[in-house]
């Protein structure tokens, strides 16, 4: 089961873990369009990745992310990235979705590009 993390709680878990990443799986569409999450202001590593086909898995290895690593995923609203966190944990990653994705980090004021 895929833990669930509400945009307003992620400064609080940053602080008692370290290791973690976040994945924004939106289209460019919605990045350029609504904007995207400045991970790095809260010490969070950022990867932008869309789901285009079958092929999201194997891109995703491509970026070379230790499994040691905890990650975030994050879309739009959360249904998306639950979807990308259950195929991530199918390949022995630890996941964690935002569950209001991008619209609650936006209304938790939590950092923009």
């Amino acid at each position: 089961m895929i833990k669930q993390l509400m945009s307003e709680d992620i400064k609080d878990y940053l602080k008692s873990n370290s290791k973690i990443i976040l994945l924004d799986v939106r289209t460019e569409g919605e990045w350029d369009g609504y904007g995207k999450p400045d991970g790095e202001k809260l010490g969070l590593k950022t990867y932008f990745l869309t789901i285009k086909d079958e092929n999201f898995v194997n891109e995703f290895k491509d970026l070379l992310i230790s499994k040691d690593y905890e990650i975030l995923t994050m879309c739009k609203v959360g249904q998306r990235s639950q979807f990308v966190a259950q195929l991530l944990e199918k390949n022995d990653y630890i996941c964690t979705n935002i569950s209001d994705g991008f619209d609650g980090w936006k209304s938790s004021d939590l950092p923009c590009l």
